[in-house]
């Protein structure tokens, strides 16, 4: 199916409609006509009809008709990938619409990397709502894997976290925050955290709480760990949650690696070991679509995240110190 330029860029402008979007992501989502009628409450001809009208109108071939259903093509996968951008742009707008017509203040969607971010957001969560009670928020935790994707299409409005390498960024603006310690941790009851001293050998015997591999810190945390021939035993739990990571913390003999806001918390206090670590990461920042701006709502977060970390920064030790019940720990290399 060949495609004539000015038909082309005729029908995008003026005659594709927000239910041609909706259609080629269902059609991409469910690959089958059947399906696609049924959970758009259509007949299968219909759908037929409607996906034949569309290619005919752009003049291009959109899905190849295959035994394992419809399949996109390359033209195809471009427009699906700009179907879901706009179609998340409407859903901002309806949003935003229904916020101002209801006397709400609109609506942010955060991405959360929930091992750095889960002492920043909450507390500058707490200060939007205590300044702005009808800005809502939707909270959705994952892995900078999951949340740059749904941060580039327009699903997210901010993610917040330890900042990936500036070279991954692509088309997304970024803001420092802060920059958290990162230290070993272990439980107040550890046996390590009842020695004057520590030094990196006595490691060696103990089982680990490790971010998953492909994480931020998985990488750099090996590296000095071998640097300091700290073998990895095949004792281990992988987890990126810190809930996960503080309790087990707390009734066991594991050691974790740990951003220093989380050692601060005196329902659950954890001790820090006084083992010095290099910067294993990129500083914890928020992310941004810089294409797509920020709206007010997702500002007036952004301006809460700022005064929340510069509250916090206050209470971040410049060097790991640790927290015992009694006697001082002397720092060893």
């Amino acid at each position: 199916m060949g495609s004539d330029v000015s038909g082309l860029d005729w029908y995008l402008q003026i005659n594709l409609k927000a239910r041609h979007l909706r259609l080629l992501v269902t059609i991409d989502a469910y690959r089958n006509l059947s399906q696609v009628a049924e959970v758009t409450h259509v007949t299968v001809p219909a759908v037929s009809k409607s996906l034949a009208e569309l290619e005919r109108g752009i003049g291009l071939s959109l899905f190849s008709r295959t035994s394992q259903g419809l399949l996109p093509t390359p033209y195809g996968e471009c427009l699906i990938r700009h179907a879901r951008t706009m179609l998340s742009v409407l859903h901002q707008a309806r949003d935003e619409l229904k916020a101002l017509s209801s006397g709400t203040e609109g609506k942010v969607h955060v991405g959360m990397l929930p091992a750095t971010a889960s002492v920043l957001l909450p507390q500058a969560l707490a200060l939007l709502k205590s300044q702005s009670p009808g800005t809502n928020v939707t909270v959705v935790e994952g892995t900078t894997a999951s949340l740059l994707p749904e941060l580039w299409q327009g699903h997210l409005d901010l993610v917040v976290g330890r900042m990936p390498p500036p070279d991954a960024l692509g088309s997304f603006e970024e803001r420092e925050l802060l920059d958290e310690p990162v230290t070993l941790m272990t439980g107040v009851h550890h046996p390590l955290a009842h020695r004057r001293t520590v030094k990196w050998a006595d490691l060696r015997d103990y089982p680990w709480i490790l971010p998953p591999p492909g994480s931020l810190l998985r990488d750099p945390l090996e590296r000095v760990l071998e640097a300091h021939d700290v073998p990895l035993s095949n004792n281990y739990i992988e987890t990126l949650s810190v809930h996960v990571a503080r309790t087990q913390l707390q009734v066991s003999d594991f050691i974790a690696v740990m951003a220093g806001t989380l050692a601060n918390d005196p329902a659950q206090p954890l001790h820090v070991l006084p083992l010095a670590l290099p910067r294993l990461a990129r500083p914890t920042g928020v992310l941004w679509n810089r294409n797509r701006g920020l709206t007010p709502s997702a500002q007036r977060l952004l301006d809460c995240l700022v005064e929340t970390a510069s509250q916090l920064k206050n209470s971040l030790p410049s060097e790991p110190s640790p927290r015992r019940p009694r006697g001082k720990a002397q720092a060893s290399t």
